[in-house]
């Protein structure tokens, strides 16, 4: 279809001229060839009406001699200056021969008997060396009273009717090129109206940027045909506008996140160089610049593997996991953190998922590290494990500060902290529930955060079975996003 013009209106117009040329020339061609038939129907009515005519007039004269003494009568009744008449005995020359043309009498011409009447079957058509038929009709008349057969033959070129029959041809095809022509403009200008909202919807397409992204096309001007597509594509800038305002959140809040140990850094280095220190104080300054470089590198390395992870780069392999040894083992690790903030732990789990252990012990150690810095002091971390036939559930709780309703589907965004922790300094970069999230989108799973009481959190992880496909990072982030 590369021939096809890339314009729709025009496609549309082709075909709809087309479309109009193969109507008008149908139409054409059946009223053209309806008046033709019925032209020479009409013709040999007519003609086998003259034969009629003269059978009656040689029945009711006397003698065959009174027909010899007036043959300029039957000249004037004839119907055209070139038909022909032939009045003559079976197998004799005619006595009666009206024949300008002089044309020859076929000899197939078969004459109707005394007692039958024409029809028009019985009328002969033979073409003329011109190509011009002439039509032919005989019968037989017995005179009146001396009863001798006489043959009447009657003939009738058609070129007259030839010619107009021509004309009435050519007036059909100039017609039908005419409403060909008439038909195919109309239906452009048709359809360059039809197709105005198309071009509002283009124009209105066109305004969009970055920056204005708020606008939408028409919805209520678009064609039905369109409608759906413009629905779509309003969808599909709605989630662009979405991501794109979580892009521009996500490089300020990383921006922010750089800011703090980067400005420690220079600010520390500044004040150590202001005048000429000791050797301990050097070591001093150059551990607590280590400190701040070993953030940035964990900054770096969680934004690496968030990338890794939404391109879909990560190959993950599963392994049966016993939930109760694992969930065990993580709670003697952060034991010592938990006394610290007056933490206990409660495990209770049996089961076994179908994960990605490093994968997994990583998603876990960064809820718990979540609930031991927020859980409050003198609580417990419960951490729960389950097994409903494939599919396996872990969940973390701790008792702390309420959380908003409004801010638990935001719990997993890069960089998100709640308002309190973002108005000091934490050791939290905002990156750890993103890559809970990340991981559990990579085993084709999911994860929620609710609130059972008003002071209580609970994450959930939920990993299907074995043989489930794992479901695509960046259609996981679509949907839980």
């Amino acid at each position: 279809m590369k021939w096809l013009p890339r314009s729709l209106a025009v496609r549309a117009t082709l075909l709809l001229a087309l479309i109009a040329c193969a109507v008008t020339s149908v139409l054409g061609a059946y009223f053209f060839y309806t008046a033709r038939a019925a032209i020479t129907e009409h013709l040999d009515t007519q003609l086998i009406g003259r034969v009629e005519h003269f059978r009656r007039l040689v029945s009711n004269v006397q003698t065959i001699a009174d027909l010899h003494d007036r043959p300029l009568l039957f000249e004037t009744m004839l119907g055209a200056e070139r038909d022909v008449l032939l009045l003559r005995r079976p197998g004799e020359a005619p006595f009666i021969d009206v024949n300008p043309g002089r044309f020859p009498v076929p000899g197939t011409l078969a004459a109707a008997a005394d007692d039958q009447d024409l029809a028009i079957k019985d009328v002969l058509t033979i073409p003329l060396a011109d190509g011009v038929p002439m039509h032919w009709a005989a019968a037989l008349a017995r005179s009146g009273r001396d009863g001798d057969m006489v043959e009447v033959v009657a003939g009738h070129p058609l070129t007259n009717e030839v010619k107009m029959i021509r004309a009435n041809r050519d007036r059909v095809v100039f017609g039908a090129l005419f409403a060909m022509l008439a038909s195919t403009l109309l239906a452009y200008l048709v359809l360059r109206h039809g197709l105005r909202p198309l071009r509002r919807v283009a124009e209105k397409a066109a305004s969009i940027n970055p920056i204005n992204l708020a606008v939408r096309l028409p919805e209520h001007d678009a064609p039905r045909e369109v409608q759906h597509m413009v629905i779509a594509f309003n969808a599909m800038l709605d989630r662009i506008a979405t991501g794109y305002e979580r892009l521009s959140q996500f490089s300020a809040d990383l921006a922010h996140e750089i800011r703090t140990p980067i400005g420690a850094l220079i600010g520390q280095t500044q004040v150590a160089l202001q005048r000429a220190r000791n050797a301990d104080e050097y070591q001093h300054l150059l551990e607590s610049n280590l400190e701040e470089l070993n953030r940035l590198r964990q900054i770096a390395e969680n934004i690496l593997f968030l990338a890794q992870a939404d391109h879909a780069s990560l190959a993950i392999e599963r392994e049966p996991m016993a939930l109760h040894g694992e969930l065990q083992k993580i709670a003697e690790y952060f034991e010592g953190p938990a006394d610290e903030g007056g933490l206990r732990f409660d495990v209770r789990a049996a089961g076994v998922a179908f994960v990605n252990a490093a994968l997994c012990r990583r998603a876990i150690n960064n809820l718990v590290v979540n609930a031991v810095r927020h859980g409050a002091r003198g609580t417990t971390v419960r951490l729960i494990g389950e097994q409903e036939g494939d599919m396996a559930t872990i969940a973390v709780e701790n008792e702390g500060p309420p959380v908003p309703p409004e801010q638990l589907g935001r719990l997993f965004d890069r960089f998100y902290r709640g308002d309190a922790a973002r108005s000091r300094y934490t050791e939290s970069n905002g990156l750890g529930l993103a890559i809970v999230k990340a991981i559990m989108a990579l085993h084709g799973g999911e994860v929620r955060a609710s609130c059972p009481t008003p002071s209580s959190i609970r994450f959930e992880l939920r990993f299907p079975a074995a043989g489930a496909p794992a479901v695509d990072p960046l259609e996981a982030q679509a949907v839980t996003g």
